[in-house]
């Protein structure tokens, strides 16, 4: 199985390809894009070898990570990603996402999120999303929670990130309450 291209009002999420990376390493370099993530410094070899390690293992695969690209309907550049991990017990996905700082704010990630959700929940099947946030992330927690992810936990200091000890806050949605949302 591979991961579709998937179609919004203005995004696509499609599969990461080759032709992304070097904007893909620019905007995870960038110091605002790398605040919250498990990066400091990000290039394009780093790029290269997430994209080799991608296609060295199934989509799907238990415990593997798949990153998709968020692109622009009309011209396909790379506006961003999400992240798909699938977990070991095959009927729950973490996600994340992350876009260009140019792109931030304008609904783009809200969009690209509920075509994942709507994949995850509608194409395979899944009982469980969860998404982990730092909690000063307060751009990602507001998304989540706008998308339909309800805040699980607030963990205080259980993570030690980038020279301090930080919190992290986790979201979830059960594929029921995506029915129930949907059918709305």
């Amino acid at each position: 199985m591979q991961f579709p291209a998937l179609s919004g009002a203005r995004c696509v999420l499609r599969p990461l390809s080759e032709q992304d990376l070097p904007a893909f390493a620019r905007y995870r370099a960038d110091p605002a894009v790398a605040r919250f993530q498990s990066w400091s410094t990000y290039s394009l070899d780093d790029a290269r070898r997430l994209f080799a390690g991608m296609a060295s293992v199934p989509f799907g695969t238990r415990g593997s990570w798949y990153q998709v690209a968020i692109a622009d309907k009309r011209q396909n550049v790379l506006l961003g990603d999400c992240a798909l991990h699938f977990l070991e017990d095959d009927q729950q996905v973490e996600i994340g996402f992350t876009l260009a700082p140019v792109h931030q704010g304008q609904g783009l990630a809200g969009e690209a999120v509920s075509l994942l959700v709507n994949y995850i929940f509608g194409q395979l099947h899944k009982h469980r999303i969860i998404a982990v946030t730092d909690a000063d992330n307060t751009a990602a927690r507001k998304l989540l929670a706008g998308t339909g992810f309800r805040q699980e936990a607030h963990f205080v200091q259980n993570t030690y990130f980038k020279g301090k000890w930080g919190d992290e806050c986790l979201y979830a949605m059960l594929a029921s309450e995506w029915r129930v949302a949907d059918s709305r």
